[in-house]
């Protein structure tokens, strides 16, 4: 079954350039948890334990990096976009607020 394809809508969350970025690296953490799988399923020592575990940090870490991408271009979007010095601050306040309960 093919994977269906995802429609990437205009808006003011994020600019279209920042959208493509953050599909492609999720794309790529994608294929990254696909080839976890597949070690694990082929797994037969326990040394590939190993392996597996190093390509989960990896996976990890890339996710990491992909909600960084998003805090970092949200606020550059956000702020750009303000009426005023009163607006950006609410706009950056709440991105704060984000990364304090996400991150």
């Amino acid at each position: 079954m093919a994977d269906p394809v995802v429609k990437v809508v205009a808006g003011s969350a994020l600019t279209a350039t920042q959208k493509k970025e953050l599909m492609h690296r999720l794309a790529r953490v994608e294929g990254q948890l696909r080839g976890i799988q597949k070690l694990i399923a082929q797994a037969e020592a326990p040394a590939d334990c190993d392996g597996i575990a190093q390509q989960m940090t990896a996976a990890r870490k890339a996710m990491d990096r992909s909600f960084i991408l998003l805090l970092t271009s949200s606020l550059v979007t956000h702020t750009a976009q303000a009426q005023n010095v009163e607006d950006a601050m609410l706009r950056s306040q709440h991105l704060a607020a984000l990364l304090d309960k996400f991150a």
